[in-house]
């Protein structure tokens, strides 16, 4: 057993405040095997990704550009209870049906889902093998120990510019898993608001920001011998 992993997981900043999924994506990709900006934005277009992106979505994304990937979760549609959460309901009424639609079209169009609660330790192990993963977290609770200050980055607005609103409940985030330390305790993720660090946080701060209620503890598997 591996005590400790950190895959060379190149880190890419969103641009805006919205695509942190894909820039995530894109991460992954560079990881695996390059593919040209043009080749991304077309296959973002043939799926139609507006600026709102669901987990969903960068599953039928990886399946779509021949990447192996499991999308774990523990809602296979859009929880409805959502719709109360100020982060989900600007996008809500127009989004429900879509999304429901991918999930169940899923396996048809060959994107693997599972309905299923994903433990820290196959998380780890996933990793050890070489693969990584992307994961929604509440970007509220999720804290990294190596930044030297809270982060001051809110999805809601552009890149770069501070965040004076009321603390949220619920901030919608994904990140990309890519190390942990066995002895101290601590995951190793890149977060598109940066690019310029690997960002380190517990394992107790990681789960309870993946299992945060709006997460639905979204985690898309992604395989390296894609």
């Amino acid at each position: 057993m591996t005590d400790t992993v950190l895959l060379n997981v190149p880190i890419i900043r969103q641009m805006y405040h919205w695509d942190c999924g894909l820039a995530c994506s894109r991460m992954v990709l560079e990881y695996l095997h390059p593919i040209s900006d043009e080749a991304f934005q077309r296959a973002c277009w043939e799926l139609k990704l507006t600026e709102s992106v669901w987990t969903v979505d960068l599953a039928y994304l990886m399946c779509h550009l021949g990447i192996k990937h499991c999308f774990c979760t523990q809602t296979l549609g859009v929880d409805k209870g959502f719709k109360n959460q100020s982060f989900y309901k600007k996008h809500f009424d127009t989004e429900e049906d879509r999304v429901n639609e991918l999930f169940i079209k899923a396996e048809s169009q060959g994107v693997v889902v599972r309905k299923c609660s994903v433990t820290v330790q196959e998380i780890q192990s996933h990793l050890e093998k070489g693969h990584v993963a992307i994961v929604l977290v509440n970007a509220v609770i999720l804290t990294c120990e190596l930044c030297s200050s809270s982060v001051k980055y809110c999805c809601f607005l552009p890149v770069g510019q501070k965040c004076f609103c009321r603390k949220p409940e619920y901030q919608g985030h994904f990140v990309v898993v890519c190390g942990f330390n066995r002895t101290t305790g601590c995951i190793f993720y890149n977060n598109p608001a940066y690019s310029d660090r690997v960002c380190c946080t517990s394992i107790c701060n990681f789960e309870e920001a993946r299992q945060s209620y709006g997460t639905d503890e979204d985690i898309l598997f992604i395989f390296k011998d894609s």
